[in-house]
């Protein structure tokens, strides 16, 4: 009975303690890790699929995200995005001029992997009313998740987003696409995060992988890796 007694108690101090936690804030505080504050220098990486590696490069300022990428005998493509609460703008640098992307190529893949540009951009990290849904581990880590549902004529191919962040470090550590249909069409999970920042991680190698709508399994994968900052040294998370 005593045993009932506290693991009622426990569980009434957790169900209180979610309800005292603000899905927007949780979602904020990843987003600020997802983009990393602002890294002057810019931040090199690679997509990787089937042996095939893609250089990638981010710049961050704040809320203006700008993000370029070659592909062999290709010319250099480069991407600016600007955020907002309630807004998201995604342009294509062509020619020294800025152009608006077409809303219908956000699901296109980029290099022939496994993230759109919409995965690139985490642009569902900026749909509204995010909702908390509970504690969960990934990797042995303690994470909130987040459910993300797509406002009303946004484009994309998510109608809802499941988001897990770690409790301590406030890092997304596992993101999952859902179709209209409720079907996973998409997993992002975080293999090994870097701090960036006093009390700021990120991720720095991340997994991609596309599922099967019929049999739920992984269909292809691409890996992401992100290089640590060139100011000082990083010691990233396992």
């Amino acid at each position: 009975m005593k045993f009932l007694i506290g693991l009622a108690a426990s569980l009434t101090i957790l169900s209180a303690s979610l309800k005292a936690q603000d899905p927007q804030k949780i979602l904020e505080g990843a987003r600020l890790a997802a983009t990393l504050t602002e890294i002057q220098e810019g931040l090199q990486g690679t997509l990787s699929k089937s042996g095939r590696k893609t250089p990638i490069t981010l710049f961050l300022r704040g809320k203006n995200i700008q993000f370029q990428f070659t592909e062999k005998g290709q010319p250099l493509r480069i991407f600016h995005m600007r955020l907002s609460d309630d807004k998201f703008d995604l342009f294509e640098i062509i020619n020294g001029k800025t152009v608006n992307f077409d809303r219908n190529k956000l699901v296109e893949p980029i290099a022939g992997t496994d993230l759109t540009y919409e995965d690139l951009s985490l642009r569902f990290f900026y749909w509204p009313n995010p909702k908390l849904e509970g504690i969960e581990k990934v990797a042995g880590q303690d994470c909130y998740k987040l459910r993300l549902d797509k406002p009303n004529g946004a484009a994309g191919r998510y109608e809802a987003v499941y988001v897990w962040v770690h409790t301590k470090f406030g890092a997304f550590m596992r993101i999952r696409g859902h179709d209209a249909k409720g079907v996973l069409v998409k997993e992002f999970q975080v293999e090994d995060v870097m701090q960036v920042a006093d009390g700021v991680w990120t991720l720095r190698q991340m997994q991609v992988a596309t599922h099967d709508s019929k049999s739920g399994r992984r269909a292809s994968i691409t890996d992401v890796t992100l290089n640590k900052p060139s100011k000082g040294t990083l010691k990233g998370l396992r």
